[in-house]
């Protein structure tokens, strides 16, 4: 019998090609597959996990905590962590570790991405054409404006913010950044310019990218305020977490004018509701954000190479924690 068992809680089953060799001889492995936090308590033996693996489909509260009596590290499998009661689990004395890294260059390839496909007009024209509304010529995305000495504006300088950064500054842009919580020398590092508030950002930003976490201090960072705030004609891009952004006043500030695109990766509610108002504008093809807004289903993460990196390295901090060594990227200070 194997001393150790790993609870895997939600997402793509795991797979033996790149996960179940990890545990070969130390654990056994319980693939859940819960579509929520109730399903999840209803597993036999999940009280008796010594690791949890959690994906981005159900949140993780006190009511399964409280149940994990040996568990040694809970680990998201991805970057953000928000759906996991970190400051809960610190109570009861279990590490949550992340993966902070696995879908570093497919983000920051992405928003780059969206950011091209708006200020290029490639998106506005693409549905022009494809709807045959005239005319078949350059105009019908007109004005556009060169990108090269134009400013870039980063909520955010992590892995994902930097990698971003460093792209745009490939293209020749100006690249300024608000993250009040890194450390001085990065904007001398990397030749970018720091600004001190997020209003002083907003002003000067031609386009706005978002790569912060999602916490009470964030949370509808962008909103009306916040948007009107920024010069008229700029674009906005999140990659980041839903919860950042106001969508329906996204959705106004599309229909003014004052906002000429928006590309949003990731909706506080997903998939959202019919009713959403951004959704609304979006399929309405007598509304602006049926050729200024683009949006993807949660995906700026994927690709195949980056799903196979987030399960190895998930898998790899439950091993380190089953073995005794020292963890990595623990998010809530608990060390053990």
């Amino acid at each position: 019998m194997l001393p150790y068992r790993v609870f895997v809680t939600d997402g793509r089953p795991i797979t033996p090609s790149h996960q179940l060799n990890l545990f070969d001889g130390l654990a056994h492995v319980d693939a859940c597959e819960a579509e929520s936090e109730d399903q999840l308590l209803q597993h036999e033996g999940l009280a008796e996990a010594d690791a949890v693996l959690v994906y981005h489909t159900m949140r993780i509260t006190e009511k399964t905590i409280s149940k994990l009596k040996k568990c040694r590290v809970l680990v998201r499998c991805g970057v953000g962590y928000d759906n996991v009661d970190h400051a809960c689990a610190r109570e009861y004395g279990i590490p949550v570790a992340n993966v902070p890294d696995y879908g570093t260059d497919e983000v920051a390839d992405t928003a780059i991405g969206l950011m091209l496909a708006m200020t290029r007009g490639i998106n506005r024209l693409n549905t022009r054409l494809r709807d045959a509304t005239p005319p078949w010529a350059f105009t019908a995305a007109a004005p556009l404006h060169r990108l090269r000495g134009r400013q870039l504006s980063i909520v955010g300088l992590g892995r994902i913010g930097t990698a971003v950064a460093l792209r745009a500054r490939a293209l020749g842009m100006q690249v300024a950044f608000f993250d009040p919580y890194k450390p001085d020398g990065y904007d001398k590092a990397l030749s970018l310019h720091r600004v001190e508030t997020l209003e002083e950002l907003l002003d000067t930003s031609a386009v706005l990218t978002l790569h912060c976490p999602l916490t009470h201090e964030t949370e509808r960072l962008i909103q009306d305020k916040t948007l009107a705030r920024l010069p008229a004609g700029a674009y906005l891009v999140n990659t980041a977490r839903g919860g950042l952004v106001d969508t329906g006043a996204v959705a106004a500030a599309i229909a003014s004018g004052h906002l000429a695109g928006a590309a949003l990766d990731v909706l506080a509610q997903e998939p959202p509701p019919d009713d959403d108002p951004l959704l609304v504008a979006w399929r309405d093809p007598s509304h602006p954000a049926y050729e200024r807004v683009i949006l993807n289903a949660h995906t700026a993460f994927y690709s195949e190479e980056g799903l196979l990196e987030m399960h190895r390295k998930g898998a790899e901090t439950c091993r380190r924690a089953l073995l005794g060594l020292p963890l990595r990227n623990v998010v809530n200070g608990v060390v053990r």
